[in-house]
């Protein structure tokens, strides 16, 4: 479509407004170029060690001639020398474990946080935010003795306990933030229609939660996945080693080869990297909007 501004330009007879917008546009342009090519650099540099790991993993020693080889050898490696497949199990058993429990807890006790407004549940709240504000070093040394006490301390249901304590105050208040966004009047409707307390809670919250749902899933993952300080005081059977021990213990006796260490580092980057991409297609923004009416 033809404007008066276009026709001027080609023209050659533009008109002082129509010189403003096209210096306006010039500046817009630039500008975009400017965040893109700023963007372009913060991205390359947060992708730098992951780059380099990856290209360190596929890098065997130096030929004759000076030159390295480019194989899969280190992962040949560290699967046929190493026990990194128990240790890839353990983590998976630890954090899976950790990821529902800690998200079925928070959906729950989400719900009244939001929805209920007294001292008690205010008390609760704040008992949250003061637990999770502490470092989890203050809490680790009395747990450990309290567990070898109870026969827990070189376990892997006592870490996945210890981490389900941790990340339950997090997706608590995820969960509660998440449900403040959906509107009472739904679970109003849905009482009127004969459904129960629980029932709206279910059919009506939940059902429109899955966002919350897979933040709250994903953070559990993540903290769990990449624990290293409550691990390496309460794991001390090598058998019993998440992915993060034994990448560290790896790496003490093998401190002069890179190549299967950062093999290694890739095995322990698979997972959340898979995680994330298969869930990410579930997020969705605004998936209530338009329902009250």
């Amino acid at each position: 479509m033809t404007t008066p501004v276009h026709s001027a330009l080609r023209a050659g007879t533009a008109t002082p407004a129509a010189d403003r917008i096209t210096r306006k546009q010039r500046r817009e342009s630039a500008a975009g170029w400017a965040k893109t090519a700023v963007m372009s650099v913060v991205t390359l540099v947060a992708l730098a060690p992951i780059i380099m790991i990856l290209v360190l993993s596929v890098r065997s020693g130096q030929t004759a001639s000076g030159t390295y080889s480019w194989n899969f050898s280190n992962y040949v490696e560290i699967f046929s020398k190493t026990p990194v497949l128990d240790y890839l199990y353990n983590s998976l058993a630890v954090t899976l474990g950790t990821t529902v429990f800690a998200v079925v807890i928070g959906a729950l006790a989400g719900y009244p946080m939001s929805r209920l407004r007294n001292r008690f549940i205010g008390g609760y709240t704040l008992s949250l935010f003061v637990v999770q504000s502490l470092p989890v070093i203050v809490f680790v040394i009395p747990l450990f003795v309290v567990f070898a006490k109870i026969g827990m301390a070189d376990t892997l249901s006592g870490v996945a306990v210890i981490f389900i304590a941790g990340g339950m105050a997090v997706t608590c208040w995820m969960m509660a933030a998440y449900y403040d966004s959906i509107p009472v009047e739904l679970e109003e409707a849905a009482w009127v229609d004969g459904a129960s307390l629980w029932g709206g809670f279910v059919r009506v919250v939940l059902r429109n939660s899955y966002p919350g749902i897979l933040s709250a899933a994903i953070f559990s993952f993540l903290v769990a996945w990449n624990d290293y300080l409550v691990a390496t005081v309460f794991l001390r059977s090598q058998s019993n080693f998440t992915l993060p021990i034994g990448l560290q213990t790896y790496f003490q006796q093998n401190a002069t080869d890179w190549g299967p260490v950062m093999a290694m580092s890739v095995v322990m980057l698979l997972p959340p990297v898979i995680v994330f991409a298969v869930l990410n297609r579930f997020f969705s923004i605004g998936g209530i909007g338009g329902a009250i009416k």
